[in-house]
């Protein structure tokens, strides 16, 4: 099953096509859940170790400030890895779900050491509280 997603993820990536690759068996849609952006804070305290949500705030990982609706790797100045300067995608928050899902399956290549959340739901939550903080 992850050799069929790594096949599959590459295919993606390789054609930056619109449509996502398919989620693992047994993993609820993201359409079916409900983010709460509050919960999402919290949930996003694992993320804060190398990313912040304040605009032009880089750490160790781009400032995720406006992230939802931004192509892939255009944070001014930060620099990306090969694998995810060649993403070439606009991070919507279906994307941003299966992406945090597992990050170095969804983008072989990232220096992105995080392995994943794995459950749906914080899924969901740290997205909503992601897109309370919109690009101005």
């Amino acid at each position: 099953m992850l050799r069929q997603m790594l096949i599959t993820v590459a295919a993606f990536v390789a054609t930056a096509a619109a449509a996502p690759p398919p989620l693992p068996p047994g993993t609820p849609a993201f359409a079916s859940l409900k983010g709460d952006p509050v919960a999402g804070k919290l949930a996003f305290s694992v993320c804060a170790m190398c990313h912040s949500v304040v605009a032009g705030q880089d750490r160790m990982g781009p400032s995720l400030h406006g992230i939802v609706g931004r192509p892939s790797a255009s944070a001014p100045g930060f620099h990306y890895s090969p694998a995810n300067a060649g993403l070439g995608v606009t991070w919507t928050a279906p994307l941003l779900y299966q992406y945090l899902l597992a990050p170095q399956v969804f983008v072989p290549g990232t220096r992105m050491g995080y392995a994943g959340m794995k459950d749906a739901q914080k899924r969901a939550d740290v997205i909503a509280y992601l897109a309370s903080k919109p690009a101005s």
